[in-house]
């Protein structure tokens, strides 16, 4: 199965994330979002929580809700690639 931007998820990974959804463990991830825009998914949820158009939007707000959480925070670049990683487990 392919995902958004065209990269095959295994089985394996599809389940690792679907275990971790609604989990202390889920992460978020700032995304490209339809044609020219950006989204906030936490791992294993289908629908976004926030899209925006912009990505300084969605990844200020992405680190809010991942510090709120006390997860990490993924930011991919318009490409899909994550280029940034932001920890926020042991400020809860």
């Amino acid at each position: 199965m392919n995902d958004n931007h065209g990269r095959i998820k295994t089985d394996e990974q599809k389940q690792y994330f679907k275990d971790r959804a609604g989990t202390d463990e889920a992460r978020f991830h700032v995304v490209p979002h339809d044609d020219e825009g950006w989204a906030i998914k936490m791992e294993g949820k289908d629908e976004p929580e926030l899209t925006t158009s912009s990505q300084s939007e969605a990844v200020e707000e992405a680190k809010r809700m991942a510090e709120e959480a006390g997860t990490f925070v993924y930011i991919h670049n318009d490409e899909g690639r994550i280029e940034e990683q932001h920890n926020y487990q042991d400020k809860k």
